[in-house]
């Protein structure tokens, strides 16, 4: 569990043991202004390694803004940004996937005309730097197409291997963006509200999909299903008008009285809605 009694409103205070937490991202007093407007004020994460971080909040809380900060996608205006110890706030987005920091939809919607293990080749494509010389080295496509099934097995997707990806249901899918992610190696994954638009079945499978894919690297996502949130996360940052509302468990920010108001109704009514940012 993620606690920081630093940034935290409901914070154990337990600062011995805060710092002896491994974080692979951090942020200080990270801010986005436009014209005029703070859409992301002075933020404070913790990202610890080896943990599913929810980042949650309202409408408009800034939850999207946030993420394109950390990805690069959107420069700071002030603030800083270390992931493993080493400043990234000046970073390209080219280097901070380099890094090891990849956010899902980077790999992009799926190749509807492409069969599933031709999406994930696409991505190791990227990941070993053959994309433009890929037809000169009959060894290599022997390569990708063996780690593109393994990594096919690794999400329970071997058997649909040479479906065109048109013909898979939205949830699958979706799925397979998390594996095309996968084959870029990221130490740390960024995932924008994964469930989304997703049926009940659909959704159990992400869920398990996410957990799975957790046990050797670190998840920050965006997630508007409070099922989710509430079943996978080690720890979750409530933004609020672009402001760190509360950070904790998710028993502990759903009870929290400022979270309750952000809301605008009982903990479990306004943490059980479909918000988005």
């Amino acid at each position: 569990m993620y606690m920081d009694p630093i940034l935290s409103p409901i914070a154990s205070g337990d600062i011995a043991r805060t710092m002896t937490q491994d974080f692979i991202l951090k942020t200080s007093g990270l801010t986005k202004e436009f014209k005029g407007f703070i859409a992301v004020s002075d933020v404070n994460l913790g990202i610890q390694r080896g943990h599913i971080h929810a980042l949650i909040g309202p409408n408009g809380a800034g939850k999207t803004t946030c993420f394109n900060l950390l990805t690069k996608f959107l420069s700071p205006t002030r603030g800083t940004i270390h992931f493993n110890g080493v400043e990234i706030t000046r970073d390209e987005p080219a280097q901070i996937a380099r890094r090891g920091v990849i956010r899902s939809f980077q790999i992009s919607a799926v190749f509807p005309h492409l069969t599933v293990m031709e999406n994930v080749r696409i991505a190791l494509q990227r990941k070993l730097g053959v994309s433009y010389h890929f037809w000169r080295s009959p060894g290599v496509l022997n390569t990708l197409n063996a780690r593109a099934m393994e990594l096919l097995g690794h999400v329970g997707f071997a058997d649909f291997a040479d479906m065109v990806t048109a013909e898979m249901p939205y949830g699958r899918k979706r799925a397979l963006e998390i594996a095309t992610t996968l084959a870029l190696d990221p130490e740390l994954m960024l995932l924008d509200e994964p469930t989304q638009g997703m049926g009940h079945e659909d959704v159990e499978r992400v869920m398990q999909l996410i957990k799975k894919v957790a046990a050797n690297r670190t998840i920050l996502m965006v997630e508007h299903n409070m099922k989710v949130v509430s079943g996978i996360s080690d720890a979750i940052t409530v933004l609020a008008r672009g402001s760190v509302l509360a950070q904790g468990t998710y028993a502990e920010v759903s009870t929290n009285s400022l979270v309750i108001e952000a809301y605008m109704g009982s903990a479990e009514a306004a943490l059980g809605s479909q918000e988005r940012d």
